[in-house]
């Protein structure tokens, strides 16, 4: 066993999500860990923000990861700061709380849009050149609700179910070729997504009662499993879904 099992050095990381929450807490990992990070959200300022706030190699890109037909434009902006990435962590996502009687097809569309669909079109314009170097990481963003039904959350949960089978997709397509594609399923941490669950502090303490560790989750939980994932340490692990949620899905 080699002491850099666990390096992320010289690597190039593709991260959505990253001006806040959970894609935050990895891109900024990843950076302090020696790979160079190209962020990208909607939010110019909260990236700027981010980067400022790194040491590393940075850089950021404003998009709209609504429009799966941007993928390629950005999987082609991406490669031209760092060179082609080696990582990708598709940590974007939205979750629109409607209803089954609610949910429109403007919400429904934006939920398949963004948690789906771009993750797989981003995958795909980058693996031609993971291919060609024999190595690359995936790692997508499950969720509890890839197993569960949760109270407006049919679109979500849809999303997220697509998720957890795209990702042993993605694996049997391209793990032949050094490319390892795995998800992780956060339980409850305080995020922009879940604020409405942590605005009520009886819910967000039922959540954390329910899981086995008797807590909810906080941003240095998601770390350490996202470096292993994009890590050589995890080169036999491909198709698999981590639940990162205190044991919430095992009680």
């Amino acid at each position: 066993m080699t002491s850099d099992i666990f390096s992320v050095s010289g690597r190039v990381a593709l991260v959505t999500g990253a001006s806040g929450g959970l894609g935050r807490a990895i891109a900024t990992a990843l950076s302090e860990n020696g790979a160079k990070v190209v962020g990208v959200a909607r939010r110019a300022e909260l990236l700027k923000a981010w980067e400022a706030q790194t040491d590393g190699e940075t850089a950021s890109l404003a998009a709209d990861l609504s429009n799966p037909q941007e993928a390629q434009t950005l999987a082609a902006q991406a490669t031209g700061i760092f060179g082609a990435p080696d990582i990708l962590i598709n940590a974007a996502g939205v979750n629109t709380r409607q209803t089954a009687d609610e949910v429109t097809l403007e919400g429904w569309q934006l939920t398949l849009d963004l948690n789906l669909a771009v993750p797989f079109f981003l995958a795909q314009a980058l693996a031609p050149q993971m291919k060609a170097q024999g190595w690359g990481r995936i790692i997508n963003f499950a969720s509890l609700q890839s197993f569960r039904a949760f109270p407006g959350g049919l679109s979500y949960g849809a999303s997220k179910g697509g998720i957890a089978q795209m990702t042993r997709a993605m694996a049997e397509a391209w793990s032949p070729h050094g490319i390892t594609a795995n998800a992780l399923a956060p339980g409850f941490f305080p995020t922009e997504l879940t604020g409405p669950v942590f605005a009520d502090p009886e819910r967000a303490a039922r959540n954390a009662a329910q899981t086995c560790a008797g807590r909810n989750g906080t941003m240095d939980d998601i770390v350490g499993p996202a470096l292993f994932l994009c890590a050589p340490a995890s080169d036999y692990v491909t198709g698999q879904i981590l639940s990162v949620d205190g044991g919430f899905t095992a009680r």
